[in-house]
This record gives structure tokens, C-alpha cells and sequence, in this order.
């Protein structure tokens, strides 16, 4: 922080509620997108700082509205503390990330400009998911070949562009297959399991089992939610 500037203060309860053993996470993520997006948001529902704090005796300063986290020749720094009701904790400092350079490799081509020798694959620098479904186990084993059989012949692809494209393009159905692809043989040995009907540990599958449609609640309540949304699930059509 430059010294001419405040430490300014910001709140995730103020956007989302209590968050409890999410209180953590939560917070990086807010910070990592502040970061990322170069703004610091806006503290909610919180236009008057406290009186119960001299403010003229520091430099924090309450962010009561958006401002442009400025480019000052430092990487951004964003502190986190948050407490959550069930220990989940975090108390840490983020770091903007330095620019990387595009290298050769990143695009999939060797340094020498030659293609990868594996068919299909190219360097990601991170597991890749590739998410599959069909209406019966059968039909999810013969989605799995006929993907082995595309990479086979589509040795240019991406395996970005590819998970993007199941993830994106198909119907979800209720068999289902998630491949973890960090490298070549991971992804290819876990679909081949697949295909034949076996377990891998770069594979995840399962089988839907809820009718209708599912809802997340975040209800920013502690531990006497289960018994408070088992009442309200019985009694309360809207709630239902």
C-alpha cells in the first residue's frame, strides 16, 4: 500500500451473509476477483462506519462505494481474515500474479514447432474435466470409445477446447463420467477403463437419482438450520 493511500476495508458478510465454515474460501474467492478485475467492491448495507471506532486515527478506511484498484508498479495485495462458526478459518495475505509470457509449448507445439507425439493432447498445466452422459451404462461405455476413437484421429485438439465442448454442447443424462485429464496417459488410461467397464483412479462416475430440479440454500443461519429446514420442508408449500 502506497502511503499516501488508506487500507481500505470491505466485508463478504455484507454480500452473501454469515457464511460460516465457508467464511474462508469465500473470502479468497471475493479477493481473488477483486484482484482480477482490478476493483475493489463495495461494502453492502454499511454506508456509515461505526461510531464505536476513531477512523481519523489510522489509515483503514471503510469502502462505501466501488473504486478502481489502481496500477502503481506493486502487484495487489488483499488480506483476508475470516472466522468461520465451525473452524474453518483463513488469515492470509493474496498476491496479484505476475504476467507470464506465451511460450511455444502452450499451444501445443514442441519447441522445435513440431506437433506433440501424443494423439489428441497437448500441455495444459492443469487438470482438464471431461464430462460425459448417456441413458444407460452401455451407452455412457460406447460414449467413452467413440471419444478415444475421436482423439485417435483428431490429433490437433485441445483438451480445453474439448471439455469445454462436452461440458457445453450435450445433453446431461443420467449415467454419467467426469475423466480428470492432467496428462496424456491419465486421460486416455481412464477412458479406455471406462469403456471396458472399469474403475481408474483418473475417473468419477455415478448416476442421477433426484427428480425434478435441485436447489442450493444458503440460508447464513448455524446449527439450528437442519432442524429449521426439516420443519419448513413440512410444513411450508412455498419453502417445498
Amino acid at each position: 500500500r502506497p502511503a499516501d493511500q488508506p487500507l481500505w476495508l470491505g466485508s463478504l458478510k455484507s454480500n452473501i451473509g454469515h457464511t460460516q465454515a465457508a467464511a474462508g474460501i469465500a473470502g479468497v474467492i471475493k479477493m481473488v476477483q477483486a484482484i482480477r478485475h482490478g476493483l475493489l467492491p463495495k461494502t453492502l448495507h454499511a454506508d456509515q462506519p461505526t461510531s464505536k471506532v476513531d477512523w481519523t486515527s489510522g489509515a483503514v478506511s471503510l469502502l462505501t462505494e466501488a473504486r478502481p484498484w489502481p496500477e502503481t508498479g506493486h502487484p495487489r495485495r488483499a488480506g483476508i481474515s475470516s472466522f468461520g462458526v465451525s473452524g474453518t478459518n483463513a488469515h492470509l495475505i493474496l498476491e496479484q500474479a505476475p504476467e507470464t509470457a506465451t511460450t511455444p509449448e502452450a499451444d501445443g507445439s514442441e519447441a522445435d514447432g513440431s506437433e506433440p507425439e501424443t494423439p489428441g493432447l497437448v500441455a495444459t498445466g492443469g487438470v482438464v474435466p471431461w464430462v460425459l452422459s448417456a441413458k444407460s451404462a452401455a451407452a455412457l461405455r460406447a460414449q467413452a470409445e467413440r471419444l478415444l476413437t475421436h482423439l485417435r484421429s483428431h490429433p490437433e485438439g485441445s483438451p480445453v477446447d474439448l471439455g469445454w465442448s462436452l461440458a457445453t454442447t450435450r445433453t446431461a443424462l443420467e449415467h454419467r463420467a467426469v475423466v480428470l485429464a492432467p496428462d496424456a496417459e491419465q486421460a486416455t488410461g481412464a477412458l479406455t477403463a471406462l469403456a471396458e467397464g472399469q474403475p481408474h483412479p483418473g475417473l468419477v462416475t455415478g448416476e442421477t437419482g433426484t427428480d425434478g430440479k435441485t436447489v442450493f440454500v444458503f440460508p447464513g443461519q448455524g446449527a439450528q438450520w437442519t432442524g429449521m429446514g426439516a420443519q419448513l420442508l413440512d410444513q411450508s408449500p412455498v419453502f417445498a
